[in-house]
């Protein structure tokens, strides 16, 4: 059959190839006709082979996941998942909501719009034959035309069904330097005032730059400190759990203008502008992650020690000439910043006490513009606490991209269990509305390296209706974190019946992989145990109840989108 089809596949191809090269612009009416049948026969021909199935070889090994697989478009062009390019082939990718996306390997960077053929290669302007498109909620784009321009070569043979991409040369390195103000990546620098709100501004600038430089959003700090379900003065202080607990259950992000900083007043009753769907959190001083966050990602949010509290104190550890910083004490952290950039050159020679090594990270602080660098200064790779613990934003997305979000951790992370195992089960049980499908759901990784997989009950009765789960996702996490899973395909609910999510989860070097909401201490007052039904188990057969049995609430969200 394949034979048959590439045999007849050549002679389409020359059709169309007889009828571009005899028909000048302007003269097309004349073979109409013959062009409609050939486009006719091509469209047959690409249902041909995406019904045979595809295989996909990328940098010399098979590619068998499902989610990757590209597909043959009616007009005989190889269009593959953007997941592909961002997961498989080393490419930074960048997905705006406006439809634009950008690709990055090497020194080499790519624009184009979804739906439109309109595209930039190196900032060269060019013209698409076959445009990205959204097929079944995933954008694909042609990768035969933009493999060039990322230094990939594509091969395809419509008679065996392979298609290969091969790098040419290596991935190059992270750059010696790089800054993110340059490429019009951070929004203004603010300041926080008397207020111990640094972790607030921090979190927030972090997540204005995931939609950088398409959008430029300024988001309240008033809503996320005054709103935010913990028991704490917006003078206080706070960490960036609080900040992703805040994000991952909708109360936020609001727009800065609707509820503006400083003015003692604030409206719990404002919605969320965008919705977060990812954060990775990168541990254990890992510079090279951090730098590669930087780089294809957005800001990173990172904890310091400092006994400056505004623009005007000064301390034995900044310069304010160089604008440097760097502390080598044994004090605990105390104050949030931005990493926007890096310098492995900058010297060791720039800070009042001298670094074994050169090298400092780029932070925007939010200390006003009167500080600094225009608000921005230097922060030695070997100052104690930078890196310690950074927080990326990775992923947000507009608003309206699901309908209904059904929690019972709307504190988030605040601790974990387990059953001094790296793996464990746990469920969360939620009744459905009217005419919704199951989208998504979230949790927490407590690790790096963390696997799981994602099952759905849509018949929920009690416990014993857990063993009959269905698995519709699986897959890895780099990093600890919050993250989104979306289902591989959406799951019908029955109007006014219970359904559970259930994850099984292994992180490595953990004794106790769940992330749970409980009534840890003054900050977590507002916990209410009554607003869940969670269930524990390490294996998926005997289960406990989280609020029975562990006084907690299981952090595991559902997404919904309501269907005709």
């Amino acid at each position: 059959m394949k034979k048959l089809v590439y045999i007849v596949l050549i002679c389409a191809i020359g059709i169309l190839a007889y009828y571009g090269m005899q028909n000048p612009v302007g003269r097309l009416e004349k073979n109409d006709e013959e062009q409609h049948a050939a486009q006719v026969l091509s469209g047959k021909l690409a249902e041909n082979y995406n019904l045979e199935g595809l295989k996909l070889k990328i940098n010399g090994s098979d590619v068998p996941d499902e989610q990757y697989l590209p597909y043959i478009g009616s007009d005989l062009h190889v269009m593959l998942p953007i997941d592909a390019v961002k997961d498989k082939m080393g490419c930074t990718v960048d997905e705006y909501a406006n439809g634009g996306i950008i690709i990055k390997r090497n020194d080499h960077t790519v624009r184009i719009v979804a739906g439109s053929a309109d595209a930039s290669f190196d900032e060269e302007k060019v013209t698409l034959q076959t445009q990205p498109v959204k097929n079944n909620d995933k954008l694909y784009v042609p990768i035969e035309y933009i493999s060039d321009a990322i230094d990939y070569t594509c091969e395809y043979n419509y008679s065996t069904g392979q298609i290969s991409l091969q790098k040419k040369g290596e991935d190059t390195t992270l750059p010696a330097a790089y800054d993110m103000r340059k490429e019009g990546r951070v929004t203004e620098v603010r300041d926080q005032g008397d207020s111990g709100t640094c972790w607030a501004f921090a979190s927030l600038a972090a997540l204005e730059t995931t939609l950088m430089p398409d959008e430029n959003l300024q988001f309240s700090v008033d809503n996320m400190t005054k709103n935010n379900g913990f028991g704490i003065e917006q003078f206080e202080g706070g960490q960036y759990r609080m900040s992703i607990a805040y994000l991952a259950s909708w109360k936020g992000p609001v727009l800065e203008k609707d509820d503006p900083y400083g003015d003692d007043e604030t409206n719990s009753k404002l919605k969320a502008v965008k919705h977060l769907q990812e954060a990775e959190i990168i541990e254990d001083k890992d510079l090279e992650a951090v730098k590669e966050a930087v780089y294809k990602k957005g800001g990173v949010e990172t904890a310091i020690y400092s006994d400056m509290v505004d623009a005007d104190s000064d301390s034995e550890y900044y310069n304010r000439d160089h604008s440097s910083y760097y502390y080598d004490g044994t004090e605990g952290i105390n104050h949030d910043v931005v990493i926007v950039g890096w310098d492995d050159n900058y010297s060791r020679n720039n800070f009042n006490k001298t670094p074994k090594k050169d090298g400092a990270f780029i932070c925007k602080n939010s200390w006003g513009t009167d500080f600094g660098d225009e608000g921005y200064f230097y922060i030695s790779y070997y100052d104690a606490h930078i890196c310690e613990t950074s927080v990326v934003y990775t992923k947000l997305e507009p608003a309206d991209n699901y309908d209904k979000i059904y929690q019972a951790d709307k504190l988030g992370w605040v601790g974990v269990l387990g059953f001094d195992n790296e793996e464990a089960y746990f469920a969360n049980v939620y009744k459905a509305g009217k005419n919704e499908e199951l989208a998504a759901v979230s949790f927490y990784a407590t690790g790096a390296k963390t696997t799981y997989e994602v099952y759905v009950v849509t018949d929920f009765q009690d416990e014993d209706s857990l063993a009959d789960r269905k698995l519709v996702a699986s897959g890895e996490v780099e990093y600890a974190g919050y993250y989104t899973v979306d289902l591989e395909q959406a799951e019908k609910l029955a109007d006014g019946k219970k359904f559970a999510v259930v994850v099984h989860i292994t992180t490595p070097d953990t004794k106790y992989p769940i992330a749970i909401e409980y009534d840890a201490d003054s900050l977590t007052d507002s916990f209410d145990i009554k607003d869940g039904e969670g269930y524990l188990s390490l294996y998926g057969k005997q289960w406990y109840s989280a609020e029975k049995d562990r006084k907690c609430n299981v952090c595991l969200k559902a997404f919904t989108r309501t269907v005709e």
